[in-house]
């Protein structure tokens, strides 16, 4: 599923228009990005969580010359599955 399917999605079992769908699903994504901008965990119970990962800055190597460069630190975004999501994409109908 995409943004766009989401959008259409949202709309139809909602009763929504177009314009109010796509705010919506933009509000959601907006406000989850600003969270771990802000150094926030965002977390939906049993299905997902994003968090920031801090990486300390470390000496690497360009592959095509062999050449050491400096990496600085960075923080990025982590996903981590919950319990209900895992036992859903795992399930297997009998």
């Amino acid at each position: 599923m995409n943004k766009l399917k989401l959008i259409e999605t949202l709309k139809n079992r909602c009763s929504l228009s177009q314009n109010e769908a796509t705010d919506v699903v933009n509000l959601f994504f907006l406000e989850m990005t600003n969270a771990l901008t802000d150094g926030n965990r965002v977390e939906l119970r049993g299905l997902w969580s994003f968090y920031l990962k801090e990486y300390k800055s470390y000496t690497g190597r360009n592959p095509k010359t062999g050449e050491t460069v400096r990496i600085d630190s960075k923080k990025l975004p982590f996903f981590k599955c919950g319990k209900e999501l895992k036992k859903r994409a795992d399930y297997t109908p009998n």
